[in-house]
């Protein structure tokens, strides 16, 4: 009896069901022996000076004017400045320490992606206009990941004699002198355009799920235009939106790929990120509790955002009308002064957006980029995919880390959102489900960090190949599998998670009921009925662990001989000129997985799937 009751309140079965137990223990102890177990190992490490509690290290962070001086920010926003013989307006930022500096860009990008994304959304889900698929096409550009490479091409742009200048001061003569962006500013550029497309997704699902009878009832009553845009669609669609802001708040927090390539400018080096990453290729990181602080304070404040939009978002109710069916969406045409503002403002922007990625192309075939454009066309660089050892190597490298990750974050994926999904009266459900999703808003260079001193640290990995201070031994091919596995959960999680719900438990009851054990209900009746949903989270959690940058050019950088394809990028970025054109290729190969990966998602699942993964 005492069984009984023990495993109906934390399994929710009457008697114990080993299907159930594993499915409920597996993801649960692998969590935290994998994500929880060394962010507390990091904690201890940076609460912990001469050998006691102490509060030292984060003294020492918000006592210094390097990483904490809000009243006397150092240099200016803007000035006037010579380049190559003209005067140039030179954008960098102001510098208020590391850790402001990263929640002002992240802030500053959160609000220029959600005032784009949002913008895009509202056109595609509410007029209707000649070249609207073309233009949901390009909108998708933007979401092919390219780590650095894009953000080269994006700091080229806002070079003097870049794109932005030859349109809109040479030819336009709209800009009374050429600007140049840098420092702090190039990164929040840069951030925008990489980042916007995930408000863009978010805020089009959220525009096309909107009741239009609530619409309709506020025009019934008087209300058109902006005012209906602000007091109801704007409103109703917000948690949406705040989510993908949030996300993309987080995102821009833990980036490396822009303060790397904008690290020219000192300022760009001052953000937490930058500095946690220099502490690895420096060697720095080794017993060093500060960065173990520093990497804690990004920990906190992603933690905070997003536990505040899971707060806003559960606190209101977002209820719509209309009972059975499925309502057409409220599109029109628009009228000619909104059709202007589409065509000459909404579609410039958007070529502007996805240059970064045609850039990356144009760089892959390309001998040199000096100026405006790449001058000198070649295959070399593609062929060296194929033919240098060193750059296959990493491919195949890649190509294994994430077919082995994948393989875990199925398992994971599945033992977690069925035990969750399924038995929710379980004392351990909104556990794992929390433990399943948080991963999404731990930055991965937080990950690398704790990996760092937890597999250093603690003795049953200290001195193994997962010790990344043991350099004959150390194999980061391992440490990258398991963060991987972590860092990319909650994508097939949240599609497997979606799938089950879908399915009735009543048919499995039934296969039950008719003799079938709990297993062969599982395999035969649930795996069948969500093999699509978990064919696309799986598809997704590849791509961006092939793409995955914070861990990889940490621990990933660390041997060699083991680098993932962004390590290698990394590298050749940072290398000598022309090297830049290589990283193009390698971004290539990377854009051409993930097209692959949409393509086969649509063909195969017969319905499109959201690839950003949250919507």
């Amino acid at each position: 009896m005492r069984v009984s009751k023990w495993s109906e309140r934390f399994f929710g079965t009457p008697l114990p069901d080993p299907v159930v137990m594993v499915s409920f223990l597996f993801p649960l102890l692998y969590l935290i022996a994998f994500l929880v177990i060394p962010v507390i190992v990091m904690l201890g490490t940076a609460f912990k000076y001469n050998g006691h509690l102490s509060l030292y290290w984060f003294k020492s962070i918000f006592g210094s004017s390097y990483y904490f001086n809000p009243l006397h920010p150092q240099g200016s926003f803007v000035t006037l400045t010579t380049y190559n013989g003209q005067e140039v307006y030179y954008f960098s930022g102001l510098d208020f320490g590391v850790v402001l500096n990263s929640i002002i860009v992240s802030i500053s990008v959160m609000i220029l992606t959600t005032i784009l994304g949002t913008t895009f959304a509202f056109i595609m889900a509410r007029y209707d206009f000649p070249g609207k698929n073309i233009m949901r096409i390009l909108l998708f550009i933007p979401l092919l990941v390219t780590p650095f490479v894009n953000v080269v091409v994006v700091q080229k742009m806002f070079l003097p004699n870049g794109l932005i200048n030859w349109i809109f001061y040479q030819h336009l003569h709209i800009l009374p002198k050429p600007i140049w962006i840098d420092g702090l500013v190039g990164v929040v550029i840069a951030q925008t355009i990489t980042y916007y497309p995930i408000v863009y997704l978010n805020a089009y699902a959220s525009f096309i799920n909107i009741d239009p009878s609530l619409e309709e009832q506020a025009e019934n009553l008087g209300s058109r235009g902006f005012h209906l845009f602000r007091t109801v669609t704007f409103p109703l669609a917000l948690p949406g939106i705040a989510a993908g802001a949030v996300l993309v708040g987080i995102f821009s927090l833990e980036d490396l790929a822009a303060p790397i390539v904008f690290q020219g400018s000192a300022i760009a080096k001052k953000l937490m990120s930058y500095q946690i990453y220099s502490s690895f290729v420096s060697g720095f990181a080794i017993g060093n509790p500060q960065m173990a602080a520093l990497a804690l304070v990004m920990l906190t404040i992603a933690l905070i955002m997003f536990l505040a939009i899971r707060w806003y978002v559960g606190m209101k109710q977002y209820a719509m009308l209309s009972k059975g069916g499925r309502w057409k969406p409220r599109v029109a045409k628009p009228k000619w002064w909104q059709a202007l503002l589409i065509a000459f403002v909404a579609v410039p922007m958007l070529l502007i957006t996805i240059f970064p990625q045609i850039g990356v192309i144009l760089l892959a075939f390309s001998k040199s980029w000096y100026g405006t454009w790449p001058t000198g066309f070649t295959l070399d660089n593609m062929k060296a995919l194929i033919t240098q050892p060193d750059v296959e190597r990493v491919i195949l490298n890649s190509l294994l880390y994430s077919s082995v990750a994948i393989v875990i974050i199925i398992l994971l994926s599945l033992t977690a959102s069925y035990a969750s999904g399924r038995f929710k009266k379980a004392k351990l459900a909104p556990v794992l489900d929390s433990l399943a999703t948080i991963p999404i808003a731990v930055p991965g260079i937080v990950i690398a960090m704790s990996y760092f001193f937890f597999f250093s640290t603690v003795p049953p990995f200290k001195g193994t190949i997962l010790d990344p201070t043991n350099l004959i031994q150390f194999f980061p091919g391992a440490a990258l599998i398991l963060a991987y596995s972590i860092r990319r959960l909650p994508f097939a999680a949240r599609s497997i998670a979606a799938g089950i719900q879908q399915v009735h438990v009543s048919l499995e009851e039934a296969a039950m009921n008719l003799g079938a054990g709990r297993w062969k209900a599982l395999t035969s009746i649930l795996l069948p009925l969500i093999s699509l949903n978990l064919l696309g989270g799986a598809m997704l959690s590849f791509v961006y662990c092939m793409s995955e940058t914070s861990v990889g050019i940490t621990l990933g950088s660390i041997n060699s001989t083991w680098y993932p394809i962004t390590a290698k990028m990394r590298e050749l970025i940072m290398s000598a000129v022309g090297s830049a054109n290589l990283a193009a290729a390698l971004g290539v190969f990377l854009m051409l997985v993930q097209i692959t990966a949409i393509v086969l998602a649509n063909v195969i699942t017969k319905q499109r799937y959201s690839f950003i993964g949250l919507t």
